[in-house]
């Protein structure tokens, strides 16, 4: 365990920082607007492959150590074609991406989707590293690809467009090459594989459809009430902040990949205890790192158009710690098949993201768009507390460190140090 952690974290301290860095070329080479029309269009793809993912995406995990491989690809390459013309359409009616970029977002949005649905078998089959080193390099070669193309005085977003085209690309052949296809699988197969992999995802995705509103509608808010300037600036300062969720994130892959294959309700308690606050104290310490720099820093870093930083992070500080401590409870309640209560607690978050956003958006700006997510982050956490102790039956005490969490983080990490010394 101790292996696929360290490898995550360092997976995606290299991606973080390799997203990082298109933002401070697009920055510098594109500005603010550049920026922000960027925002709009990863935004645009995200929202296509949550109708892609419908069909596979996270739900694989829980699934590919119980039914062949093969009976669960078919109906996920199927969906994702599907997904993937319906998004354009969508995308182009109601004009979510500025014009011209609608077919190159639907079909970034189609490899991306077919590339997401073999990254979940690598990570259903416990593969974390072949999953984390392809992570890797397809950040690099779209850093390497848009820094050259980023080069040219006249350049706009479209270079962005095509170094994500080349990126997929060879993200894509390397996952293709990374699975194994013949994993014999160590628990009863569901009878109706589609049935179940439309049922869970259709949990999943209306989840993350609404983790995504509750995430980026503030985007669209500011678009529409601001400018796409601003929207640049937006996107920096919640870049920032969010990389306070990369412990969060790669422990809750792991997680996932472990909760899945654990059988036993106390088993997956306590994993889930003891990488939440693990989240929690790493997230912590990172936002108080970014509080502590002066705007100048991230202008001086961003480009001169990127101004007003720090106060953003500093309002967002509370719901990204909230997030943070999300990481675990959601992969818990994915990797148990109770995806219920991430639709739920999505949702929540949803109706304070939609009612603070048009109330705090127009009036306040950007301020109103941190304090909006905020809110929405917090009300989410809140809820996925309440739940995870409801079926688990922890107490308010168990959430709180303690040396027990200690000692299960050194045998974790000292029984794999002892399986790798007997290799």
């Amino acid at each position: 365990m101790l292996k696929a952690i360290s490898g995550t974290i360092a997976a995606r301290i290299i991606t973080t920082a390799m997203g990082l860095l298109v933002a401070v070329i697009a920055g510098h080479r594109l500005g603010a607007t550049g920026l922000g029309t960027i925002g709009l269009i990863v935004l645009g793809i995200t929202l296509v492959r949550l109708g892609m993912d419908l069909v596979g995406g996270s739900a694989l995990v829980y699934l590919v150590p119980r039914v062949a491989l093969g009976r669960l690809l078919r109906p996920c390459y199927l969906w994702a074609v599907i997904a993937a013309v319906a998004g354009y359409g969508i995308v182009e009616l109601f004009a979510l991406v500025p014009e011209g970029y609608a077919g190159p977002v639907a079909v970034l949005a189609f490899l991306q989707g077919v590339h997401a649905i073999h990254l979940s078998v690598l990570i259903g089959q416990q593969r974390i590293r072949a999953n984390n080193l392809i992570a890797v390099v397809q950040a690099l070669v779209l850093v390497a690809a848009f820094a050259f193309l980023a080069r040219d005085p006249g350049a706009d977003a479209h270079v962005f467009i095509t170094a994500s085209y080349l990126s997929i690309a060879v993200a894509l052949v390397l996952s293709i090459a990374a699975m194994r296809r013949n994993v014999a699988v160590h628990a009863a197969p569901p009878v109706k594989v589609l049935r179940l992999l439309v049922r869970q995802g259709a949990y999943v995705q209306m989840a993350n459809g609404m983790q995504l509103m509750n995430y980026r509608l503030a985007y669209w808010l500011i678009e529409k009430f601001q400018n796409t300037a601003a929207l640049g600036i937006y996107t920096v300062a919640n870049q920032l902040a969010e990389g306070a969720w990369l412990v969060p994130k790669s422990l809750a892959v792991v997680l996932y990949s472990k909760i899945s294959n654990t059988e036993g309700m106390e088993g997956q308690r306590l994993l889930t205890l003891t990488f939440l606050k693990t989240s929690m104290a790493f997230a912590t310490a990172v936002v108080a790192v970014l509080v502590l720099l002066p705007s100048s820093v991230f202008q001086w870093v961003f480009g001169p158009e990127v101004v007003g930083i720090s106060p953003l992070i500093a309002l967002l500080i509370p719901g990204i710690l909230s997030m943070a401590a999300s990481q675990a409870y959601s992969h818990f309640f994915s990797g148990t098949a109770r995806n219920i209560h991430n639709v739920i607690g999505s949702g929540l978050g949803l109706v304070v993201t939609i009612a603070a956003g048009l109330t705090l958006i127009p009036v306040f700006g950007l301020e109103g768009a941190a304090i909006t997510a905020t809110l929405a982050y917090c009300i989410n956490a809140v809820y996925q507390t309440i739940a995870f102790m409801r079926i688990t039956g922890s107490s308010f005490m168990d959430l709180w460190p303690n040396g027990a969490d200690g000692r299960r983080l050194r045998r974790m990490f000292g029984d794999q140090t002892i399986r790798r010394s007997e290799n």
